[in-house]
Protein backbone atom coordinates (compact mmCIF):
# COMPACT_ATOMS: atom_id res chain seq x y z
CA UNK A 1 0.00 0.00 0.00
CA UNK A 2 1.41 3.32 -1.22
CA UNK A 3 1.71 6.36 0.97
CA UNK A 4 1.22 9.53 -0.24
CA UNK A 5 4.29 11.27 -0.06
CA UNK A 6 3.29 15.21 -1.20
CA UNK A 7 5.44 18.11 -0.03
CA UNK A 8 6.73 15.05 2.63
CA UNK A 9 4.11 15.53 4.55
CA UNK A 10 1.91 12.15 5.51
CA UNK A 11 -1.77 12.74 5.87
CA UNK A 12 -2.19 9.29 7.24
CA UNK A 13 -6.00 8.39 7.70
CA UNK A 14 -4.08 4.83 7.28
CA UNK A 15 -4.41 -5.28 11.55
CA UNK A 16 -5.63 -7.57 13.05
CA UNK A 17 -1.83 -13.40 14.69
CA UNK A 18 -4.11 -17.61 13.92
CA UNK A 19 -6.22 -19.30 15.91
CA UNK A 20 -9.49 -21.05 16.08
CA UNK A 21 -12.24 -22.18 18.68
CA UNK A 22 -12.42 -22.93 22.25
CA UNK A 23 -14.36 -24.07 25.61
CA UNK A 24 -18.54 -23.81 24.88
CA UNK A 25 -20.76 -22.87 28.14
CA UNK A 26 -21.62 -20.09 30.52
CA UNK A 27 -24.86 -18.11 30.58
CA UNK A 28 -27.46 -19.03 27.20
CA UNK A 29 -27.16 -15.12 25.88
CA UNK A 30 -30.12 -15.97 23.78
CA UNK A 31 -32.57 -14.87 26.50
CA UNK A 32 -30.52 -11.21 27.00
CA UNK A 33 -30.45 -10.86 23.99
CA UNK A 34 -34.48 -10.80 23.05
CA UNK A 35 -34.32 -7.71 25.53
CA UNK A 36 -31.11 -6.15 24.07
CA UNK A 37 -29.50 -5.79 21.20
CA UNK A 38 -26.17 -7.37 22.26
CA UNK A 39 -24.86 -9.99 20.15
CA UNK A 40 -22.90 -13.68 20.47
CA UNK A 41 -20.05 -15.12 18.90
CA UNK A 42 -17.21 -16.99 19.24
CA UNK A 43 -14.24 -16.05 20.84
CA UNK A 44 -10.81 -17.77 21.88
CA UNK A 45 -9.48 -17.63 25.99
CA UNK A 46 -6.99 -15.42 25.23
CA UNK A 47 -3.57 -16.21 25.76
CA UNK A 48 -2.47 -13.59 28.36
CA UNK A 49 -4.17 -10.64 30.49
CA UNK A 50 -5.78 -8.03 28.01
CA UNK A 51 -2.53 -5.62 27.51
CA UNK A 52 -1.69 -4.13 24.35
CA UNK A 53 2.23 -4.84 23.86
CA UNK A 54 1.59 -8.47 25.00
CA UNK A 55 -1.25 -9.53 23.39
CA UNK A 56 -0.22 -11.14 19.59
CA UNK A 57 -3.17 -13.48 19.04
CA UNK A 58 -6.26 -13.57 17.85
CA UNK A 59 -8.38 -14.73 20.78
CA UNK A 60 -7.16 -11.61 22.57
CA UNK A 61 -6.71 -9.35 19.55
CA UNK A 62 -10.35 -8.97 18.77
CA UNK A 63 -11.45 -8.31 22.24
CA UNK A 64 -8.41 -5.55 22.52
CA UNK A 65 -9.67 -4.03 19.38
CA UNK A 66 -12.93 -3.48 20.21
CA UNK A 67 -11.67 -2.38 24.15
CA UNK A 68 -9.24 0.45 22.47
CA UNK A 69 -8.67 2.81 19.77
CA UNK A 70 -5.05 3.46 18.78
CA UNK A 71 -4.45 6.70 16.41
CA UNK A 72 -5.45 4.49 13.44
CA UNK A 73 -8.02 1.81 12.70
CA UNK A 74 -8.63 -0.39 9.66
CA UNK A 75 -11.73 -0.74 8.08
CA UNK A 76 -13.41 -3.77 6.46
CA UNK A 77 -11.37 -3.30 3.15
CA UNK A 78 -8.16 -2.55 5.03
CA UNK A 79 -7.99 0.89 4.43
CA UNK A 80 -6.68 3.07 6.87
CA UNK A 81 -8.96 5.56 9.31
CA UNK A 82 -7.86 9.08 11.85
CA UNK A 83 -9.35 7.53 15.14
CA UNK A 84 -7.33 9.74 17.55
CA UNK A 85 -5.04 11.04 15.35
CA UNK A 86 -5.50 14.05 14.10
CA UNK A 87 -2.29 14.38 12.01
CA UNK A 88 0.72 11.91 11.25
CA UNK A 89 3.09 14.31 9.53
CA UNK A 90 7.11 13.87 8.48
CA UNK A 91 9.18 15.74 5.90
CA UNK A 92 11.57 12.43 5.97
CA UNK A 93 10.18 9.95 6.75
CA UNK A 94 12.33 9.25 10.01
CA UNK A 95 10.87 11.82 11.84
CA UNK A 96 6.99 12.28 12.80
CA UNK A 97 4.82 14.36 14.49
CA UNK A 98 1.76 12.92 15.62
CA UNK A 99 -0.99 15.61 16.55
CA UNK A 100 -4.06 13.78 18.60
CA UNK A 101 -7.72 15.19 18.56
CA UNK A 102 -9.80 16.62 21.63
CA UNK A 103 -12.29 15.15 23.73
CA UNK A 104 -11.14 11.43 23.67
CA UNK A 105 -11.31 9.74 27.13
CA UNK A 106 -10.58 6.46 28.70
CA UNK A 107 -13.48 4.66 30.09
CA UNK A 108 -12.89 5.68 33.66
CA UNK A 109 -12.69 9.46 32.62
CA UNK A 110 -8.95 9.90 31.97
CA UNK A 111 -8.00 12.24 28.87
CA UNK A 112 -6.22 10.22 26.19
CA UNK A 113 -2.88 12.62 25.75
CA UNK A 114 0.29 12.50 24.50
CA UNK A 115 1.86 10.53 27.06
CA UNK A 116 -1.14 7.89 27.13
CA UNK A 117 0.94 6.80 23.77
CA UNK A 118 4.78 7.43 25.03
CA UNK A 119 4.14 6.08 28.05
CA UNK A 120 2.31 2.76 26.59
CA UNK A 121 5.00 2.17 24.02
CA UNK A 122 8.07 2.66 26.34
CA UNK A 123 6.09 0.36 28.78
CA UNK A 124 5.65 -2.36 26.33
CA UNK A 125 9.59 -2.13 24.53
CA UNK A 126 11.52 -1.93 28.24
CA UNK A 127 12.92 -5.84 28.55
CA UNK A 128 11.72 -6.07 32.25
CA UNK A 129 8.09 -5.77 30.98
CA UNK A 130 8.81 -8.89 28.83
CA UNK A 131 5.96 -8.35 26.57
CA UNK A 132 5.14 -10.00 23.08
CA UNK A 133 4.93 -7.52 20.83
CA UNK A 134 8.12 -5.60 22.02
CA UNK A 135 9.22 -6.03 18.34
CA UNK A 136 6.58 -3.90 16.95
CA UNK A 137 9.00 -0.87 18.82
CA UNK A 138 11.92 -1.97 17.01
CA UNK A 139 12.00 0.78 14.41
CA UNK A 140 11.78 3.75 17.15
CA UNK A 141 15.19 5.43 18.42
CA UNK A 142 16.11 3.78 21.41
CA UNK A 143 14.36 0.84 21.28
CA UNK A 144 18.00 -1.20 21.41
CA UNK A 145 19.17 0.45 24.64
CA UNK A 146 15.35 -0.28 26.17
CA UNK A 147 14.93 -3.82 24.93
CA UNK A 148 18.35 -5.13 25.88
CA UNK A 149 18.50 -8.17 28.26
CA UNK A 150 19.00 -6.23 31.93
CA UNK A 151 18.76 -3.12 30.88
CA UNK A 152 18.00 -0.48 33.12
CA UNK A 153 16.70 2.51 30.55
CA UNK A 154 12.88 2.64 30.12
CA UNK A 155 12.77 5.05 28.22
CA UNK A 156 13.39 5.40 23.89
CA UNK A 157 15.35 8.27 23.06
CA UNK A 158 13.10 8.57 20.29
CA UNK A 159 9.63 9.47 21.84
CA UNK A 160 9.07 12.93 23.27
CA UNK A 161 6.07 14.25 24.42
CA UNK A 162 5.59 18.13 23.17
CA UNK A 163 2.66 18.76 25.12
CA UNK A 164 -1.08 17.16 25.86
CA UNK A 165 -1.93 16.83 22.12
CA UNK A 166 1.42 16.43 20.81
CA UNK A 167 4.70 14.19 20.30
CA UNK A 168 7.52 13.17 17.87
CA UNK A 169 8.98 9.98 17.00
CA UNK A 170 12.01 9.69 15.88
CA UNK A 171 12.71 6.54 13.99
CA UNK A 172 16.38 5.13 13.34
CA UNK A 173 15.95 5.08 10.17
CA UNK A 174 13.42 6.11 7.88
CA UNK A 175 10.62 4.03 7.09
CA UNK A 176 8.11 5.36 4.60
CA UNK A 177 5.59 2.90 5.74
CA UNK A 178 5.29 3.15 9.65
CA UNK A 179 2.79 4.62 9.84
CA UNK A 180 0.74 1.75 8.53
CA UNK A 181 1.51 -0.10 12.22
CA UNK A 182 -0.39 2.60 13.98
CA UNK A 183 -3.77 1.00 14.16
CA UNK A 184 -2.42 -2.33 14.97
CA UNK A 185 -2.63 -3.60 18.57
CA UNK A 186 0.70 -2.88 20.20
CA UNK A 187 0.26 0.44 19.42
CA UNK A 188 -2.83 1.11 22.04
CA UNK A 189 -3.01 3.66 24.54
CA UNK A 190 -2.87 3.10 27.75
CA UNK A 191 -4.06 5.04 30.90
CA UNK A 192 -2.29 5.95 34.54
CA UNK A 193 -3.69 2.93 36.06
CA UNK A 194 -2.68 0.64 33.75
CA UNK A 195 1.38 0.99 35.13
CA UNK A 196 0.15 0.64 38.96
CA UNK A 197 -0.28 -3.12 38.47
CA UNK A 198 -0.84 -4.23 35.07
CA UNK A 199 -1.39 -8.15 35.75
CA UNK A 200 -4.53 -7.12 37.50
CA UNK A 201 -5.23 -4.32 34.70
CA UNK A 202 -5.30 -6.91 32.31
CA UNK A 203 -7.86 -8.70 33.92
CA UNK A 204 -9.75 -5.27 34.14
CA UNK A 205 -9.03 -3.26 31.30
CA UNK A 206 -9.87 -0.16 31.25
CA UNK A 207 -9.84 1.43 27.03
CA UNK A 208 -11.04 4.04 25.05
CA UNK A 209 -12.37 1.97 22.34
CA UNK A 210 -16.34 1.26 21.02
CA UNK A 211 -16.63 -1.34 23.64
CA UNK A 212 -15.93 -1.81 27.42
CA UNK A 213 -16.02 -4.99 30.09
CA UNK A 214 -19.74 -5.61 30.86
CA UNK A 215 -18.29 -5.70 34.77
CA UNK A 216 -15.96 -6.83 37.35
CA UNK A 217 -16.38 -10.25 36.36
CA UNK A 218 -17.44 -9.96 32.74
CA UNK A 219 -14.33 -12.18 31.74
CA UNK A 220 -15.20 -15.53 33.22
CA UNK A 221 -12.12 -17.48 32.38
CA UNK A 222 -12.64 -20.60 29.69
CA UNK A 223 -15.74 -19.11 29.30
CA UNK A 224 -16.99 -16.37 28.02
CA UNK A 225 -16.28 -12.47 27.84
CA UNK A 226 -18.91 -9.62 27.91
CA UNK A 227 -18.64 -6.27 26.39
CA UNK A 228 -20.93 -3.52 26.30
CA UNK A 229 -21.37 -0.49 24.13
CA UNK A 230 -18.85 2.89 25.43
CA UNK A 231 -21.60 5.37 25.79
CA UNK A 232 -19.02 8.13 25.49
CA UNK A 233 -17.41 6.64 22.50
CA UNK A 234 -16.36 9.76 19.50
CA UNK A 235 -14.84 8.15 17.37
CA UNK A 236 -16.16 6.12 13.47
CA UNK A 237 -16.38 2.64 14.74
CA UNK A 238 -19.66 3.09 16.69
CA UNK A 239 -21.99 0.64 18.06
CA UNK A 240 -24.65 -0.82 16.14
CA UNK A 241 -25.72 -3.00 18.97
CA UNK A 242 -25.64 -3.34 22.98
CA UNK A 243 -22.81 -5.15 23.36
CA UNK A 244 -20.63 -8.45 22.13
CA UNK A 245 -20.35 -11.24 24.13
CA UNK A 246 -17.73 -14.09 22.87
CA UNK A 247 -18.49 -17.62 24.19
CA UNK A 248 -15.10 -19.49 24.08
CA UNK A 249 -15.80 -22.96 22.65
CA UNK A 250 -14.39 -26.63 23.11
CA UNK A 251 -14.80 -26.96 19.09
CA UNK A 252 -16.49 -25.58 15.93
CA UNK A 253 -18.80 -28.08 15.47
CA UNK A 254 -20.08 -27.49 19.11
CA UNK A 255 -20.54 -23.91 17.62
CA UNK A 256 -21.40 -24.30 14.86
CA UNK A 257 -24.14 -26.21 16.36
CA UNK A 258 -25.51 -23.16 18.54
CA UNK A 259 -25.41 -21.31 15.02
CA UNK A 260 -28.33 -23.16 13.37
CA UNK A 261 -30.21 -23.01 16.43
CA UNK A 262 -29.84 -19.61 16.59
CA UNK A 263 -27.54 -19.48 20.35
CA UNK A 264 -24.88 -17.99 18.65
CA UNK A 265 -25.11 -15.09 16.25
CA UNK A 266 -22.12 -14.86 14.52
CA UNK A 267 -19.66 -17.80 13.59
CA UNK A 268 -15.93 -17.13 12.01
CA UNK A 269 -14.92 -19.57 10.55
CA UNK A 270 -17.17 -23.26 9.24
CA UNK A 271 -16.17 -26.40 10.78
CA UNK A 272 -14.64 -28.88 8.34
CA UNK A 273 -17.56 -31.73 9.13
CA UNK A 274 -19.59 -28.59 7.49
CA UNK A 275 -17.80 -27.72 4.27
CA UNK A 276 -20.19 -29.54 2.15
CA UNK A 277 -23.65 -28.43 3.91
CA UNK A 278 -22.81 -25.21 5.49
CA UNK A 279 -24.55 -23.32 2.48
CA UNK A 280 -27.54 -25.49 2.63
CA UNK A 281 -27.85 -25.87 6.06
CA UNK A 282 -28.06 -21.83 6.77
CA UNK A 283 -29.69 -20.79 3.91
CA UNK A 284 -28.93 -17.79 1.49
CA UNK A 285 -28.02 -14.52 3.20
CA UNK A 286 -26.59 -16.27 6.28
CA UNK A 287 -23.15 -16.70 5.26
CA UNK A 288 -20.46 -15.11 3.28
CA UNK A 289 -16.68 -16.05 1.82
CA UNK A 290 -14.01 -14.22 1.32
CA UNK A 291 -10.40 -14.35 0.66
CA UNK A 292 -8.57 -12.58 3.79
CA UNK A 293 -5.05 -12.00 4.98
CA UNK A 294 -4.66 -14.93 6.79
CA UNK A 295 -2.25 -17.86 5.98
CA UNK A 296 -1.72 -21.80 7.71
CA UNK A 297 1.66 -23.10 8.11
CA UNK A 298 3.56 -25.98 9.61
CA UNK A 299 6.52 -24.72 12.64
CA UNK A 300 9.84 -26.92 12.94
CA UNK A 301 11.61 -25.17 15.43
CA UNK A 302 15.40 -24.53 14.93
CA UNK A 303 16.12 -25.64 18.40
CA UNK A 304 14.91 -29.43 17.62
CA UNK A 305 18.13 -31.51 16.54
CA UNK A 306 16.53 -33.47 14.33
CA UNK A 307 15.97 -30.26 12.19
CA UNK A 308 19.28 -28.50 12.49
CA UNK A 309 22.17 -28.34 10.14
CA UNK A 310 22.33 -29.98 6.89
CA UNK A 311 20.23 -32.78 7.28
CA UNK A 312 17.46 -30.61 9.26
CA UNK A 313 17.32 -28.25 6.31
CA UNK A 314 17.03 -31.61 4.14
CA UNK A 315 14.39 -32.67 6.36
CA UNK A 316 12.35 -29.48 5.92
CA UNK A 317 12.31 -29.51 2.21
CA UNK A 318 11.32 -33.14 2.21
CA UNK A 319 8.56 -32.36 4.58
CA UNK A 320 7.31 -30.13 2.08
CA UNK A 321 7.56 -31.66 -0.88
CA UNK A 322 5.70 -34.88 0.56
CA UNK A 323 2.41 -32.68 1.65
CA UNK A 324 -0.39 -32.28 -0.95
CA UNK A 325 -1.79 -29.65 -0.19
CA UNK A 326 -4.04 -29.50 -3.51
CA UNK A 327 -5.37 -32.91 -2.68
CA UNK A 328 -6.06 -31.19 1.03
CA UNK A 329 -7.73 -28.10 0.38
CA UNK A 330 -9.88 -29.84 -2.19
CA UNK A 331 -11.06 -32.71 -0.25
CA UNK A 332 -11.05 -31.84 3.65
CA UNK A 333 -11.53 -27.43 2.90
CA UNK A 334 -14.15 -28.04 -0.14
CA UNK A 335 -11.59 -25.92 -2.42
CA UNK A 336 -12.04 -22.94 0.29
CA UNK A 337 -8.66 -22.76 1.43
CA UNK A 338 -5.81 -21.91 -1.43
CA UNK A 339 -2.24 -24.16 -1.39
CA UNK A 340 0.43 -21.56 -0.79
CA UNK A 341 3.25 -20.35 -2.84
CA UNK A 342 4.76 -17.99 -0.25
CA UNK A 343 4.66 -17.04 3.34
CA UNK A 344 2.17 -14.09 3.01
CA UNK A 345 -1.05 -13.94 1.61
CA UNK A 346 -2.23 -12.67 -2.20
CA UNK A 347 -4.79 -10.25 -0.73
CA UNK A 348 -1.38 -7.87 0.31
CA UNK A 349 -0.12 -5.12 -2.27
CA UNK A 350 3.18 -6.73 -3.39
CA UNK A 351 2.45 -10.23 -3.64
CA UNK A 352 3.97 -12.56 -6.15
CA UNK A 353 3.02 -15.85 -6.98
CA UNK A 354 6.29 -16.71 -8.96
CA UNK A 355 9.10 -16.45 -6.14
CA UNK A 356 12.16 -18.39 -7.29
CA UNK A 357 12.58 -21.26 -4.76
CA UNK A 358 9.02 -21.41 -4.44
CA UNK A 359 8.98 -25.15 -5.87
CA UNK A 360 9.69 -26.54 -2.63
CA UNK A 361 6.33 -25.81 -2.04
CA UNK A 362 4.56 -27.95 -4.86
CA UNK A 363 4.16 -31.58 -4.29
CA UNK A 364 6.54 -34.11 -5.05
CA UNK A 365 6.91 -37.47 -3.65
CA UNK A 366 9.89 -38.70 -4.98
CA UNK A 367 11.91 -35.96 -4.22
CA UNK A 368 10.98 -35.58 -1.14
CA UNK A 369 11.84 -39.34 -0.26
CA UNK A 370 15.09 -38.47 -2.15
CA UNK A 371 16.16 -35.35 0.40
CA UNK A 372 14.55 -37.54 3.32
CA UNK A 373 16.85 -40.19 2.26
CA UNK A 374 19.54 -38.01 1.77
CA UNK A 375 19.45 -36.78 5.26
CA UNK A 376 19.00 -39.86 6.62
CA UNK A 377 22.63 -40.51 5.61
CA UNK A 378 24.12 -37.64 6.74
CA UNK A 379 22.27 -38.35 10.68
CA UNK A 380 19.76 -41.49 10.99
CA UNK A 381 16.32 -40.37 12.57
CA UNK A 382 16.17 -41.35 15.94
CA UNK A 383 15.21 -44.99 16.27
CA UNK A 384 11.68 -45.25 17.74
CA UNK A 385 10.71 -41.28 17.24
CA UNK A 386 7.44 -40.06 15.89
CA UNK A 387 7.54 -36.85 14.03
CA UNK A 388 4.53 -34.93 15.55
CA UNK A 389 2.83 -32.10 14.71
CA UNK A 390 0.93 -29.98 17.35
CA UNK A 391 -2.81 -28.48 16.86
CA UNK A 392 -5.17 -26.91 19.44
CA UNK A 393 -7.94 -29.54 19.28
CA UNK A 394 -10.69 -26.42 19.83
CA UNK A 395 -9.71 -25.10 16.43
CA UNK A 396 -10.76 -28.06 13.99
CA UNK A 397 -7.36 -28.51 13.02
CA UNK A 398 -7.57 -32.39 13.42
CA UNK A 399 -8.84 -33.79 9.98
CA UNK A 400 -6.09 -31.63 7.86
CA UNK A 401 -3.18 -32.71 10.52
CA UNK A 402 -3.83 -36.19 10.00
CA UNK A 403 -4.20 -35.49 6.22
CA UNK A 404 -0.61 -34.37 6.59
CA UNK A 405 1.06 -36.79 8.82
CA UNK A 406 -0.70 -39.55 6.53
CA UNK A 407 1.23 -37.68 3.47
CA UNK A 408 4.53 -37.68 5.43
CA UNK A 409 4.08 -41.77 6.76
CA UNK A 410 3.29 -42.63 2.72
CA UNK A 411 5.77 -40.55 0.73
CA UNK A 412 8.70 -40.76 3.92
CA UNK A 413 8.06 -43.64 5.90
CA UNK A 414 8.44 -41.47 9.04
CA UNK A 415 5.75 -41.88 11.45
CA UNK A 416 3.94 -39.07 11.72
CA UNK A 417 1.59 -37.66 14.24
CA UNK A 418 -1.01 -36.00 15.67
CA UNK A 419 -0.36 -34.15 18.90
CA UNK A 420 -3.61 -32.24 20.28
CA UNK A 421 -3.63 -29.69 22.78
CA UNK A 422 -6.82 -29.22 24.73
CA UNK A 423 -6.64 -24.91 23.97
CA UNK A 424 -5.31 -22.58 21.83
CA UNK A 425 -3.64 -21.29 25.23
CA UNK A 426 -1.79 -24.08 25.87
CA UNK A 427 -0.64 -24.86 22.39
CA UNK A 428 0.86 -20.57 22.29
CA UNK A 429 2.15 -21.03 25.91
CA UNK A 430 4.31 -24.11 24.91
CA UNK A 431 5.47 -21.85 21.46
CA UNK A 432 6.16 -19.14 23.69
CA UNK A 433 8.13 -21.14 26.47
CA UNK A 434 10.20 -22.71 23.68
CA UNK A 435 9.49 -25.93 25.12
CA UNK A 436 7.90 -27.69 22.13
CA UNK A 437 9.26 -31.28 21.56
CA UNK A 438 7.95 -31.40 17.53
CA UNK A 439 6.46 -29.47 15.15
CA UNK A 440 3.22 -27.17 15.51
CA UNK A 441 0.35 -25.95 13.64
CA UNK A 442 0.88 -21.90 12.94
CA UNK A 443 -0.69 -18.96 11.34
CA UNK A 444 -0.98 -15.79 10.71
CA UNK A 445 -3.79 -13.07 10.47
CA UNK A 446 -2.62 -9.85 9.67
CA UNK A 447 -1.82 -6.77 12.20
CA UNK A 448 -1.69 -4.26 9.15
CA UNK A 449 -1.78 -4.26 5.11
CA UNK A 450 1.59 -5.24 4.56
CA UNK A 451 4.38 -7.69 3.37
CA UNK A 452 6.52 -6.84 6.21
CA UNK A 453 3.54 -8.12 8.33
CA UNK A 454 4.12 -11.50 7.47
CA UNK A 455 7.75 -11.76 7.63
CA UNK A 456 9.70 -9.60 10.49
CA UNK A 457 7.22 -10.58 13.40
CA UNK A 458 7.23 -14.17 12.41
CA UNK A 459 11.01 -14.84 11.19
CA UNK A 460 12.86 -11.76 12.64
CA UNK A 461 15.83 -12.67 14.84
CA UNK A 462 14.40 -12.22 18.34
CA UNK A 463 10.53 -11.46 16.76
CA UNK A 464 7.54 -11.91 19.48
CA UNK A 465 6.09 -14.66 17.19
CA UNK A 466 9.04 -16.10 15.49
CA UNK A 467 7.98 -19.60 17.31
CA UNK A 468 10.97 -21.40 15.92
CA UNK A 469 13.43 -19.16 17.13
CA UNK A 470 14.92 -18.82 13.27
CA UNK A 471 17.88 -16.51 12.64
CA UNK A 472 19.70 -15.32 9.54
CA UNK A 473 21.72 -12.32 9.62
CA UNK A 474 20.74 -12.05 5.00
CA UNK A 475 16.99 -12.32 5.78
CA UNK A 476 17.12 -9.23 8.77
CA UNK A 477 19.25 -7.38 6.50
CA UNK A 478 16.59 -7.43 3.40
CA UNK A 479 13.98 -7.13 6.02
CA UNK A 480 15.42 -3.51 7.16
CA UNK A 481 16.50 -2.44 3.61
CA UNK A 482 13.09 -2.69 2.57
CA UNK A 483 11.32 -0.90 5.27
CA UNK A 484 13.84 2.04 4.12
CA UNK A 485 12.69 1.66 0.66
CA UNK A 486 11.71 5.17 -1.36
CA UNK A 487 8.41 3.34 -2.04
CA UNK A 488 6.00 1.09 -1.07
CA UNK A 489 6.90 -1.26 -4.43
CA UNK A 490 10.79 -1.03 -4.41
CA UNK A 491 9.92 -2.28 -0.36
CA UNK A 492 7.87 -5.07 -1.48
CA UNK A 493 10.21 -6.29 -3.98
CA UNK A 494 13.02 -6.16 -1.60
CA UNK A 495 10.96 -8.03 0.77
CA UNK A 496 10.39 -10.73 -1.76
CA UNK A 497 13.85 -11.05 -2.13
CA UNK A 498 13.60 -11.47 1.85
CA UNK A 499 11.42 -14.52 1.24
CA UNK A 500 13.78 -16.28 -1.09
CA UNK A 501 15.72 -16.74 2.06
CA UNK A 502 12.79 -18.08 3.57
CA UNK A 503 12.34 -20.92 0.75
CA UNK A 504 15.89 -22.07 1.20
CA UNK A 505 15.28 -22.66 4.98
CA UNK A 506 12.03 -23.15 5.31
CA UNK A 507 11.61 -22.02 9.40
CA UNK A 508 7.87 -22.71 8.29
CA UNK A 509 6.24 -24.82 6.04
CA UNK A 510 3.54 -22.67 4.66
CA UNK A 511 0.66 -25.11 3.52
CA UNK A 512 -2.58 -22.78 2.42
CA UNK A 513 -4.15 -19.49 2.50
CA UNK A 514 -7.44 -18.52 4.22
CA UNK A 515 -10.98 -18.42 2.62
CA UNK A 516 -13.15 -16.87 5.58
CA UNK A 517 -15.99 -18.50 5.85
CA UNK A 518 -18.79 -16.57 7.88
CA UNK A 519 -21.97 -17.54 9.73
CA UNK A 520 -24.92 -16.18 11.27
CA UNK A 521 -27.99 -16.58 13.05
CA UNK A 522 -31.54 -15.24 12.18
CA UNK A 523 -31.33 -12.45 14.31
CA UNK A 524 -28.74 -10.24 12.94
CA UNK A 525 -27.82 -8.81 9.91
CA UNK A 526 -25.38 -6.09 8.64
CA UNK A 527 -22.42 -9.11 8.65
CA UNK A 528 -19.53 -8.60 7.04
CA UNK A 529 -16.16 -9.79 7.28
CA UNK A 530 -12.62 -7.61 7.14
CA UNK A 531 -10.13 -7.73 4.91
CA UNK A 532 -8.06 -10.10 7.79
CA UNK A 533 -10.67 -12.75 8.10
CA UNK A 534 -12.43 -10.69 11.66
CA UNK A 535 -16.20 -10.24 11.41
CA UNK A 536 -16.76 -6.20 12.30
CA UNK A 537 -18.26 -6.98 15.13
CA UNK A 538 -19.72 -3.36 16.08
CA UNK A 539 -21.46 -3.34 12.84
CA UNK A 540 -23.68 -6.10 13.13
CA UNK A 541 -27.06 -5.18 14.19
CA UNK A 542 -30.13 -7.26 15.60
CA UNK A 543 -33.66 -7.36 13.73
Amino acid sequence: MRLQRVSKVVSVAVVAALALGACGGGSNNADSAATSTSITANGTEPQNPLLPANTNEVGGGRIMDLLFEGLLSYDADGKTVNEIAESIETTDSQNYTITLKDGKTFTNGEPVTASSFVDAWNFGAAAKNAQLNSYFFESIKGYDEVSAEGATTETMSGLNVVDEKTFTVELSQPESDWPLRLGYTAFYPLPAEAFEDPAAFGENPVGNGPYMLAGDNAWQHEVQIDLVANPDYTGTRVPQNDGVTFKFYSSYDAAYADLQADNLDVLDQMPAAAQKTFKSDLGEGRYSEKPTAQNQTITIPQYLEEFSGEAGALRRQAISMAVNREEITDVIFSGARQPANDFTSPVIEGFNAELPGSEVLAYNPERAKELWDQAEAISPWPEGKAFTIGYNADGDHKEWVDAVCNSLKNNLGVDAQGKAYSTFKELRSDATAKTLSGAIRTGWQADYPSLYNFLGPLYATGAGSNDGDYTSQTFDDLLAAGLSAATAEEGAAIFNQAQEVLLKDLPVIPLWYQVSQTGWSNNVTDVETGWNGVPVYYNIARK
